[in-house]
């Protein structure tokens, strides 16, 4: 009866995580949409990142005003960052020849996650959705690795 009972655990936690859980195909999206992110920054390309944002994405840091010394949080919108990876590399002296771009699954849920994304000089934290079998970044908080460059 006991070793009943374990089977029949193992076979409903076995099936829950496939019901429930991210599968291989969800992480590779997921990763997708971090490297459209920034690659699409790297040789510009707007659709590219337009893919990987949801429309209502907020990407947030922290500034310093230079008048005041005050901290305060900085707003981009998705908007922005189409135009952004439209011209902010146009002319390739932004990057390195081989960017760096580290991608960390945080954590992975059915819909949801959190992932890390270290490139050249930036740390990106993003929270990404699956909104109609997509994966899309719809929140982005990041900062310099150098944190006095918030100036």
């Amino acid at each position: 009866m006991k070793k009943r009972n374990v089977l029949l655990c193992l076979v409903l936690f076995l099936m829950s995580h496939l019901v429930f859980g991210q599968t291989k195909q969800d992480s590779l999206e997921i990763k997708q949409a971090a490297l459209d992110y920034i690659e699409s920054q790297h040789k510009p390309n707007p659709k590219q990142m337009d893919r990987a944002l949801h429309p209502r994405m907020v990407k947030r840091t922290f500034w310093k005003d230079k008048g005041t010394g005050k901290d305060y949080v900085r707003e981009t919108t998705t908007e922005s960052m189409i135009l952004l990876a439209e011209s902010y590399n146009k002319n390739g002296d932004k990057f390195p020849s081989s960017p760096k771009k580290e991608i960390f699954l945080l954590d992975v849920s059915e819909r949801t996650a959190s992932v890390k994304l270290m490139a050249d000089e930036w740390i990106d934290y993003m929270h990404i959705v699956k909104l109609n079998g997509s994966w899309k970044i719809i929140n982005v908080l990041w900062q310099y690795k150098d944190t006095k460059e918030h100036l």
